[in-house]
């Protein structure tokens, strides 16, 4: 009797031991992304979309987050799978700039893709005046969650033309949605935030409300350099934008970890390129990923998943 009661006993530990090892096989992939009227939540719902439906046992998940810095410390934390972000953001974060919101470097980070540049787009509400830099002078603004990728941009252009927060009336730290809600109510002249051409707050603010998109001369965005470059808002591209808008575009990256497994990573790298035109009906952003230009001047390692898929198609030898 003794015997049969420790025999089962064993039996019902190996069961429990064996319990995590089941769970940990399942795969999980969380997609972190940013606030649900930017660009980066609708793509990360695309590709949770296709991960879910193409990856044999994949359970998929979209967080909404304060974007580039907070998805970073988040990857680090092994606490998401894939995660958008901007490129000076993940150069920031793997030198470990504390300033930026970084206090060690991220060394565990690891590329999968360039994908479609960022356009820093400065809406000011039209009876501000505003439609330079230098007319932003004693006005509010808001510039994104405090060190949000988005706000690490707004620092760099200011520094650029020579300016910094204190030349403001007043520096609103608040995301796309809540700054448009208070250029509709008069409680805030202009916004600074960094998204893709077309983000749904833009067209939603121009539809009911006269704004002006402010400028950012190329001189301006030369002196701050790479990862920035001189861009254009085609005019059109909001309602009541007549003309093109000079600005300073940054490239995103999709970025995970090094503990993601490489067959994970090949999967999402090759899923992602082969739904284009899905991610494209999620947004317009979409349009402008492309392979040629997925491993143009990473500032990180490429995951090695990532790197298998580049090299089956033939852009890595």
């Amino acid at each position: 009797m003794f015997r049969r009661t420790t025999l089962s006993a064993a039996a019902a530990a190996a069961v429990l031991s064996l319990q995590p090892q089941v769970a940990a096989a399942q795969e999980f992939i969380n997609v972190l992304t940013g606030g649900t009227s930017g660009v980066y939540y609708p793509l990360g719902v695309g590709l949770s979309e296709i991960y879910a439906e193409n990856i044999e046992g994949a359970r998929t998940q979209v967080q909404a987050t304060k974007a580039s810095v907070e998805n970073l410390n988040l990857l680090a934390q092994r606490k998401g799978e894939l995660a958008f972000a901007l490129g000076d953001s993940v150069t920031l974060a793997w030198e470990g700039n504390e300033e930026a919101g970084f206090p060690r470097p991220l060394k565990n980070l690891r590329a999968i893709a360039a994908i479609y540049p960022n356009y820093i787009q400065i809406v000011a509400d039209a009876a501000s005046g505003v439609t330079t830099l230098e007319d932003l002078k004693g006005k509010t603004l808001s510039v994104g969650a405090p060190a949000s990728g988005t706000e690490l941009n707004a620092r760099a252009i200011f520094g650029a033309a020579g300016m910094s927060y204190e030349d403001l009336a007043k520096v609103e730290y608040l995301p796309y949605a809540e700054s448009a809600e208070l250029i509709k109510n008069r409680q805030l002249q202009a916004t600074l935030q960094s998204s893709g051409l077309g983000v749904a707050f833009i067209k939603d603010l121009s539809s009911t409300h006269d704004i002006n998109l402010v400028s950012i001369p190329a001189e301006v965005v030369e002196k701050i350099g790479a990862p920035y470059q001189p861009a254009v808002i085609p005019a059109g591209t909001y309602s009541g934008q007549d003309a093109d808008v000079p600005t300073a575009a940054v490239g995103n990256l999709l970025v995970t970890h090094e503990d993601v497994s490489e067959d994970t990573a090949y999967q999402m790298t090759k899923l992602m390129f082969e739904n284009l035109d899905r991610l494209k009906s999620a947004h317009a952003a979409a349009g402008n990923i492309k392979p040629e230009t997925a491993i143009e001047a990473l500032p990180i390692p490429l995951h090695p998943g990532a790197e298998k898929y580049y090299r089956e198609i033939g852009l890595i030898q």
